[in-house]
């Protein structure tokens, strides 16, 4: 189970992007893989959340995807009967938009940082005086979202009424029953009206303002009970003298506030907070919301993008499958109505070699297969035509890294413990993208390893995706009739960004250095310009 907002957090003044991948083997992607596909880029892109916790429940989604075919089928129908159902879609999109407008308030109630009596708040997360109207606003948010919620019509499929159930649930809880009040401070602690049941022993009944008439009318009270039964010069006061002693109420006053305010900061705001904080009805309460705004987000990103957008189909096989029709990078074809899609089946074969020149959009091409995967198991729409796809259990994605000087493997040993890793951790059902293979040794070496960490994968069946300049590595692997092979299309030394069936033996480097000025005629240019 994915741990609360209130948990990452961690007394921290909330952030959106507090979430992060589990380790290697652990969830479906990690902290490489997450890197490599760019999730923070994915996110910039389909994030349309109105709150805070939206966005940090979405965030944790692309760190921690489902592994759960049901479940995110369960959050597919969600976004299918808020498609289909404007009433309440719009509904939600109102309690939203008033939680977005609020919900800092509460925020600041649980991690706002006290100032001293008479300091004067400059940061959003300092609180200034006794945090009487803090408290208010913090309370307030809470209790309506609640309300909203009980009145809002009940939806019907099983995810949207769990997340319901949630704030609904919340109603019965210790921490509603405070927010909503009165909250009584006894001998005991703290109590609710539920837990108050006697009338002894005596508690401080606590209201979020300095004002207190009663106990200002008590202390009056004692004064004139002094002055009634132990009359005393000091007590009998002219009535020409009673403007004078208003005089010595301001004295009164200055011991008053900080006593009483910092009476009911210390023993009823901050145990309150801290209650709060810790709550775990108060935490499903808020991840509630941020699921909620979660699901209007993706529906708000499929209205936004450009190009054909689909929830995908969802399949349950023995080993990882997909098929996508005109898919399209979700990033790079977010803002670019040309955007070149491409078809892509991946079936029985287990094994696809893409190969080709520089610049044909290769990599660009598999980060498409797994940000799609990856907003497949988020429960969101992908752009593509149509898109059939099983759930990986586990997402990698090697790409060359540079070694460090205290790797002492060098970059060949660094990049074969990382594939190690992955090998280990893959099973039939995951999917593997490969960004070339035994880098930093000599090319024979290279197609023995490659091979046998390729025959490797392909007897553990999972879904792998190698991206290659190594055409003999490819022909090996087609000679055995094992592998599907890919190739990137270009038209007059000019890419496409088609993928089209085949092997690609043909080097654009001249092409490629001759574009950025780095050609062999010109660096004879430049050698002769320098003599």
């Amino acid at each position: 189970m994915n741990e609360t907002l209130l948990q990452s957090w961690n007394d921290a003044w909330p952030t959106v992007k507090c979430s992060k991948p589990l380790n290697t083997g652990v969830g479906v992607i990690d902290e490489s893989a997450f890197n490599t596909i760019e999730v923070d880029k994915v996110f910039d892109t389909i994030n349309h959340a109105s709150t805070i916790a939206g966005q940090a429940v979405l965030f944790r989604s692309l760190t921690q995807p489902l592994k759960s075919l049901d479940a995110i089928k369960s959050k597919q129908e969600a976004i299918e009967e808020l498609r289909n159902n404007s009433l309440l879609k719009e509904n939600l999109e109102n309690i939203i938009e008033k939680a977005a407008a609020q919900e800092k308030n509460f925020y600041l109630l649980l991690f706002g940082k006290f100032l001293g009596s008479f300091e004067t708040a400059r940061e959003d997360h300092e609180i200034e005086g006794y945090g009487y109207l803090q408290y208010k606003r913090g309370i307030r948010f809470m209790l309506e979202l609640v309300e909203q919620i009980k009145s809002a019509e009940r939806p019907q499929c099983l995810y949207l009424n769990s997340i319901f159930d949630k704030i609904i649930f919340f109603t019965d809880t210790r921490p509603y029953s405070l927010m909503e009040g009165p909250v009584y401070i006894t001998e005991k602690g703290i109590e609710c009206k539920q837990e108050r049941k006697n009338l002894f022993p005596l508690a401080i009944l606590f209201r979020p303002r300095l004002f207190k008439p009663l106990l200002i009318i008590l202390f009056f009270a004692a004064i004139w009970t002094l002055a009634h039964f132990f009359p005393t010069d000091m007590f009998s006061v002219s009535a020409k003298a009673i403007p004078t002693a208003f005089i010595f109420f301001v004295p009164l006053l200055l011991i008053y506030f900080p006593i009483v305010g910092g009476f009911d900061r210390d023993s009823c705001i901050i145990p309150l907070r801290n209650e709060f904080k810790n709550s775990q009805a108060v935490a499903e309460a808020l991840d509630a919301l941020g699921q909620l705004d979660e699901l209007l987000s993706f529906l708000k990103f499929a209205d936004a993008f450009t190009h054909n957008m689909v929830l995908p189909n969802l399949i349950d096989v023995e080993h990882h499958r997909i098929n996508l029709v005109d898919a399209k990078n979700p990033v790079l074809g977010k803002e670019n109505n040309d955007y070149v899609g491409n078809d892509f089946v991946l079936d029985d074969d287990k094994l696809v070699f893409i190969t080709g020149p520089n610049s044909g959009g290769k990599t660009a091409f598999c980060k498409t297969i797994t940000q799609i995967q990856l907003l497949t198991q988020i429960g969101c729409f992908v752009p593509a035509k149509s898109a059939t796809l099983t759930v990986a259990d586990k997402i990698f994605y090697q790409a060359p890294e540079i070694s460090h000087l205290n790797d002492g493997e060098g970059r060949f040993g660094t990049e074969l413990k990382r594939t190690k890793d992955i090998f280990l951790a893959t099973t039939a059902r995951s999917l593997v993208v490969l960004d070339e293979l035994s880098e930093g040794t000599t090319f024979e070496e290279k197609m023995e390893s490659s091979s046998n960490v390729l025959n490797g994968f392909y007897r553990k069946g999972s879904s792998t995706i190698l991206i290659t300049h190594n055409h003999q590595l490819v022909d090996n692997f087609v000679n055995q009739g094992i592998g599907l092979p890919k190739q990137v299309e270009f038209a007059n030394d000019i890419p496409t960004y088609k993928l089209i069936a085949g092997i690609s033996r043909v080097s654009h480097a001249d092409r490629v250095a001759k574009k950025i000025g780095f050609s062999k005629e010109d660096i004879d240019s430049y050698l002769a310009g320098s003599k």
